[in-house]
């Protein structure tokens, strides 16, 4: 039986953070599902060493979210990276046997610059919390929303944003808006694609789905993430929120089906082509 080897890239920049953390926990829990097969996880530190994965060598990668602005500056590793997203994507044009790619924040965001799908810019403050994310048409239909509400919610944490997508450019490239952000009629500013389905093998957020209540708590610690919630949502939300944060109904639904669902697809997928050639 071939191994179904997940490469994880890390785009913290050497900085600690609890979403790396929890995508570890949760590729770990496709490994203990996993009976019949061998799952090998590897990790790479893609901004501070400058590793990228070789795409021959994984079946499936998760690419996290990271501090700093997405748009070029002129470092080794965003040619590594931008190498990788354009290998990914045309080995899944030409090969039968595909590649699986999660992009998650600071990734989403330096996708959707490298293939050019619209605006992506500071936003006026940062964002953290815990938000209500919208799905569109399209997301309706999406999998790996399937069980979630709508909207549902999802942890926030950005200081870069993706707006004015380019509709013809999504068309072109047969790419698809799954999610966006809360609708504020108060505010006259353009909501932000927070979920894009880049391909059939590739997806990513805008948003944290790894995210768990444990982690968000330990994040709200650092006084910059507790400041910019209560002046996003208000000190009265801000309260609400932690309260609610365990709810069962809100970021532990999320965490316990976007990834785990992308991960058990591609595990199928990867093991049916297995199945089909023996």
């Amino acid at each position: 039986m071939k191994d179904i080897r997940i490469a994880l890239l890390d785009m913290n920049n050497n900085q600690v953070n609890q979403g790396f953390k929890n995508i570890k926990e949760i590729s770990e829990a496709l490994q203990q599902r996993c009976v019949e097969e061998s799952v090998i996880i590897k990790t790479f530190d893609v901004r501070f060493k400058n590793e990228i994965p070789e795409i021959e060598d994984f079946d499936i990668f998760i690419s996290s979210g990271g501090p700093g602005n997405p748009h070029r500056e002129g470092l080794e590793w965003e040619d590594k990276f931008s190498g990788f997203l354009t290998a990914i994507f045309e080995h899944n044009k030409h090969n039968p046997e595909k590649k699986y790619l999660f992009l998650i924040c600071h990734s989403f965001q330096l996708a959707s610059i490298h293939w050019k799908l619209g605006t992506i810019n500071k936003r006026k403050s940062y964002s953290f919390g815990v938000m209500p994310v919208h799905k569109t048409e399209e997301g309706e239909q999406e999998f790996l929303f399937k069980n979630l509400p709508d909207p549902f919610y999802a942890v926030d944490s950005r200081a870069y944003q993706f707006i004015e997508p380019d509709h013809e450019r999504f068309e072109e490239l047969g790419m698809k808006i799954m999610a966006i952000e809360k609708f504020r009629p108060h505010i006259d500013l353009e909501r932000a694609v927070m979920a894009v389905r880049f391909s059939e093998e590739i997806f990513g957020t805008q948003f944290h789905p790894e995210a768990n209540p444990e982690g968000m708590m330990e994040n709200l610690k650092d006084e910059k993430n507790k400041l910019a919630m209560i002046e996003n949502f208000g000190m009265e939300k801000y309260l609400e929120t932690i309260d609610r944060i365990d709810d069962e109904d809100k970021i532990i639904l999320t965490q316990s089906q976007i990834l785990p669902r992308f991960l058990d697809f591609a595990k199928q997928n990867i093991l049916s082509r297995i199945h089909a050639l023996m």
